[in-house]
């Protein structure tokens, strides 16, 4: 079996196997599979009768290369037949293996196969839809606060304009992400996780008129200051992949949340916001949100 390298051209040939994707983690979701390629980083896949086998290869650091779940239109697949298919495609790990996975199978049945080992760094956060949409209660009472100032400072005296992100606008929305990073101190290194996400963001805005994902820009005083991109993941969840503001609009952030959460994620009732990249700034943001739930990745490694 040969894995070759994917790119956006072959975004339509491999739709067929995310329409019932059963895994929950934010990696499952294709667009955002095929736009995580930078130097460092490139995604790899094979058809294998009715099986889709994706994994990654690196330039640098070699020795995370590894697969992902085998996602097929006729169920799943069992640890021993994960074993096969990981000798078979000549890796020996498995990474962003959601945690429902080893319950369903048994961690002594698993590990007969495998070692398990969490990766902390890329548990998702999950929320629900209705929370983010309404922000009620006390603990969203400074989110409300900040989306109130917001509104009285920009919205009510026409400073800000709402369009749909479209690749004819990639070369401003690239232009406000990198004045973000610069913000930010993102570090260019492409083998750095944060330069890496920069990477994948602009592989996305790029390419967006080729996928299935929402995309939405605010202009304040002219000047794109936020977007988000969001996609299915789930028939219950989807995934907010890019969502970047100016920090220093007060309340842009929130009140660009709240809007995403209601554009993109109607019909759902969760909404995955991806790992914290086990960054604390970004951990502190997601954890203010209040997630219901966190979906836990696991590496599996062959004995």
């Amino acid at each position: 079996m040969k894995l070759k390298p994917i790119t956006f051209n072959d975004y339509s040939k491999l739709t067929p196997f995310f329409k019932r994707q059963p895994y929950r983690l934010c990696v499952y979701s294709l667009p955002s599979l095929i736009a995580w390629s930078t130097r460092e980083y490139q995604p790899y896949a094979a058809v294998v009768q009715d099986t889709l086998i994706a994994g990654a290869e690196f330039t640098v650091k070699k020795e995370n290369r590894h697969l992902l779940l085998p996602i097929s239109r006729n169920g799943g697949h069992s640890p021993e037949q994960l074993c096969d298919l990981a000798e078979a495609a000549g890796f020996d790990k498995y990474w962003f293996v959601p945690e429902d996975y080893i319950e369903t199978h048994g961690r002594n049945r698993l590990e007969s196969c495998f070692t398990i080992t969490h990766q902390k760094e890329f548990d998702d956060y999950v929320y629900l839809t209705r929370d983010l949409t309404s922000l009620k209660g006390n603990k969203y009472a400074k989110k409300r606060n900040l989306i109130h100032q917001f509104n009285r400072d920009y919205l009510e005296k026409g400073r800000v304009k709402i369009e749909k992100l479209t690749a004819s606008v990639a070369s401003e929305c690239i232009d406000f992400l990198d004045k973000w990073c610069e913000q930010r101190d993102c570090n260019y290194d492409e083998d750095i996780d944060l330069a890496c996400e920069r990477r994948a963001a602009v592989n996305m805005i790029e390419h967006i008129d080729m996928v299935d994902a929402q995309g939405l820009i605010a202009r304040v005083d002219g000047i794109i200051s936020a977007f988000g991109v969001g996609c299915r993941l789930t028939d219950e969840m989807g995934v907010l992949h890019f969502e970047k503001a100016f920090s220093h609009i007060k309340g842009l952030y929130q009140y660009f949340d709240n809007l995403c959460a209601k554009h993109f994620f109607n019909g759902y009732q969760y909404i995955n916001k991806e790992s914290d990249m086990d960054v604390p700034g970004l951990a502190r943001a997601k954890r203010s949100y209040h997630p219901v739930m966190m979906i836990r990745s696991y590496t599996l490694t062959l004995r």
